[in-house]
């Protein structure tokens, strides 16, 4: 019988040695230049105290993942993180388990990576002002991403609705070498790039006061009937997602706006058309561009084949 390596687990802190943010942000971009994996649907199913996720994905070459992930909207309040999952990697060819990769840290890292290949697409080369909304982990993780992908980056504007939050975000913008200072959502208006990184269900800011040229990341909000940002932004912006069937299901930032009759479907491009060059992102320097991420399964995949290779390497 032909001798099957075990399973390499992966850990947050073995997660990011094996894979930097920059390496995951370079492999999101090579796929979304090529053939997408297949990934259905995500399901949710109700489980009581919160939600569980399942989230498959396979391709040839990569093999086959699937992500399980419980969401507690009272784990904060415990001490405890809102997310709790893990990854199941399968190689290609005999569908053997080659790795376990913590879902929480996993997550953490595809997101970040994937609003910053957007963002390398999306957003004006010179912008230089960064506005985060949200200091929790997410936050933390896209204040790196956007150092990554924006050389000129100067100033982090830190908004949350605690001051602890809010100083978290703003020592990490110094420990990078930005200036952090503490901000309200008006910021906006002063903002090259804003990433939303929240739990809320309601929009974080007015939508009118985003300047010619923004770009703008929202990742937060996963429900029909929740958004992070208002009409007003909606109406002035070029859209874009990850896959419009996934992103019009579950996101109520597209969801709200359409069945209100401000946005079409038509309007929505997918980010692999832009990160293929099969049609522009911004069309000038005035544009407003959204990334609008509820996350697919085929990111995760990615990330786990990349993070278990270099792992397995090293």
């Amino acid at each position: 019988m032909k001798f099957v390596s075990a399973p390499l687990y992966l850990g947050p802190e073995e997660l990011s040695a094996a894979l930097p943010l920059g390496a995951a942000i370079d492999a999101l971009d090579e796929m979304f230049s090529g053939q997408l994996p297949s990934a259905p649907r995500r399901s949710h199913h109700d489980v009581g105290p919160g939600e569980l996720l399942i989230m498959p994905a396979w391709s040839a070459g990569r093999g086959a993942g699937v992500k399980l992930v419980t969401v507690s909207p009272d784990n904060p309040g415990r001490g405890l993180p809102l997310v709790h999952g893990m990854y199941v990697l399968f190689e290609p060819e005999s569908l053997a388990i080659q790795g376990l990769i913590d879902g929480a840290a996993l997550t953490t890292l595809r997101t970040a990576a994937v609003s910053g290949v957007a963002t390398k697409h999306l957003a004006r080369p010179d912008s230089s002002t960064l506005v985060v909304f949200g200091g929790g982990i997410q936050g933390l993780a896209h204040l790196e991403a956007m150092v990554t992908v924006l050389p000129q980056l100067e100033q982090v504007l830190c908004v949350s609705r605690s001051v602890e939050s809010s100083q978290r975000l703003v020592s990490r913008a110094k420990a990078l070498g930005l200036r952090g200072v503490l901000a309200d959502p008006t910021a906006v208006a002063s903002a090259d790039v804003v990433c939303t990184c929240t739990t809320s269900a309601t929009p974080l800011f007015d939508g009118s006061l985003l300047s010619p040229g923004t770009h703008v990341n929202a990742i937060g909000a996963y429900k029909p009937n929740a958004r992070e940002l208002d009409d007003a932004a909606m109406r002035r912006a070029m859209i874009f997602v990850e896959l419009k069937a996934s992103a019009l299901h579950e996101a109520g930032d597209l969801r709200l706006p359409i069945e209100a009759g401000l946005l079409k479907a038509s309007d929505i491009t997918e980010l692999a058309d832009v990160a293929s060059a099969r049609t522009a992102g911004r069309s000038g320097v005035d544009d407003i561009t959204i990334f609008k991420s509820v996350g697919v399964a085929f990111e995760d995949l990615v990330v786990a084949t990349a993070a278990v290779k270099r792992a397995r390497a090293s």
